[in-house]
């Protein structure tokens, strides 16, 4: 018997677009005197007309287009890609609440889907009146709800307002409540959308494990959608690209990611010139790292890597600080680096700094530039001014594995015989 739970063939979902093009100008004057027309002896306005000064045009638009793939089993699907690319139609289609245009899709099992606030949900009920409702939609008999009835509560936290209607609960508990009933009833596949950026960052790491568990230990299989690439990253095993309807990739999670960004990020930036003038005192001519500025020009772990930064003071100015924030590519900060304030001359400056070799991790990374005044506001703030990527080369290494983590700092290690201080 197979284990495949859902096979997607040549799923499309087409929508037909209307788009209303003003016509030129026309003057009042010019409509009456075109309009005008004498039929025996009446005079025919061009009001009593269906005239008007818009076209309408049809446009097909594919939110998918031609998608294959399949799904085992307890496996953990991380979606991603930008807004736009289809992520949420195919889950729509998935959960049965979208028809394909064309395609065909095969699911083994029941689904229980969170995709939107709420979804499934009386405002004029009571939290507990909703959970058996909720309950039933997602196709559970009554007894299984009562089962499950008190881990859901405890789950959601939301003991003390559970005879309140929900129409009075924050947005924030309503996913809570809505994501525990979806996690806890006894569904084969679990689709869970972008809903849980709703929640606080405790609660959004409750529902990542809880997804992990369910999945791990009940063989229940979880598609999951979130710009989070890092929540991602940690919940799933297997990872789908998806870009303007089409899978550009689908595989192993981390390489699906890395292919997402690099087409994100576009192109390593080495230089970012411009004149950006926000202030009286400061401009910024360009932020480049120094002898890379070639498109193409590779940076490695083990290479120091020299940034520079050339302004043009207009007046003197005191109290000037310049700082830049690194961050991975998606999104999580690395760290901060950032001048002591000091007195500049009008005319040219220069600030430079090293980023020393052996302490960022091969991957992509965005550097933003501020500039600010005795460290109480920028003046200047260029975000995502350069993205690099830096590569490993594995010189001196025996292992030629992925490296965990953000940084990969080369410690200074005394390995010896004997106890310590002997």
């Amino acid at each position: 018997m197979s284990d495949t739970v859902i096979k997607v063939e040549n799923l499309s979902k087409k929508y037909i677009l209307s788009h209303q093009q003003q016509e030129s100008y026309i003057a009042l004057r010019d409509v009456m005197t075109r309009g005008m027309k004498i039929i025996g002896k009446k005079l025919i306005s061009p009001f009593t007309s269906h005239f008007s000064p818009f076209t309408a045009s049809r446009e097909e638009f594919y939110a998918l287009k031609d998608v294959s793939f399949e799904i085992k089993q307890g496996d953990r699907l991380g979606i991603i890609g930008r807004n736009g690319a289809g992520k949420s139609t195919l889950l729509k289609i998935l959960s049965r609440i979208t028809e394909p245009t064309s395609g065909r899709v095969e699911i083994t099992g029941r689904v229980a889907s969170l995709l939107e606030v709420g979804t499934g949900f009386h405002n004029e009920l009571t939290g507990r009146e909703n959970i058996f409702l909720n309950g039933a939609i997602l196709g559970m008999s009554r007894a299984e709800i009562k089962r499950k009835f008190d881990e859901i509560v405890d789950f959601a936290e939301v003991e003390k307002f559970l005879d309140t209607p929900v129409k009075h609960y924050s947005s924030g508990m309503y996913v809570r409540l809505a994501f525990a009933i979806a996690a806890h009833l006894e569904q084969d596949i679990l689709v869970v959308d972008e809903v849980m950026a709703v929640g606080d960052a405790q609660f959004q790491k409750k529902c990542l494990g809880k997804m992990e568990n369910v999945s791990r230990s009940e063989g229940r299989t979880v598609l999951f959608v979130s710009h989070n690439l890092t929540a991602i990253q940690n919940l799933c095993s297997t990872g789908m690209y998806l870009h303007k309807g089409s899978i550009i990739e689908i595989g192993k999670v981390n390489d699906a990611v890395e292919h997402y960004l690099k087409d994100r990020l576009n192109i390593t930036n080495l230089a970012w010139h411009g004149k950006h003038v926000e202030n009286e005192f400061i401009q910024v001519n360009y932020i480049r790292i120094v002898h890379k500025e070639k498109e193409g020009e590779e940076l490695f772990i083990n290479e120091d890597i020299q940034l520079e930064i050339s302004t043009t003071v207009f007046q003197e100015v005191t109290g000037i600080a310049f700082e830049i924030s690194v961050c991975t590519g998606e999104g999580i900060p690395v760290f901060n680096s950032f001048t002591e304030p000091a007195t500049l001359k009008k005319g040219n400056a220069i600030a430079a700094c090293i980023i020393p070799r052996n302490l960022m991790n091969n991957r992509h990374y965005t550097v933003t530039m501020g500039i600010s005044k005795n460290y109480t506001y920028f003046i200047v703030e260029i975000k995502d001014a350069l993205t690099i990527e830096l590569l490993e080369n594995h010189e001196g290494l025996g292992w030629q594995g992925d490296w965990n983590g953000v940084v990969r700092p080369k410690l200074v290690w005394d390995v010896r015989s004997g106890l310590p201080g002997i």
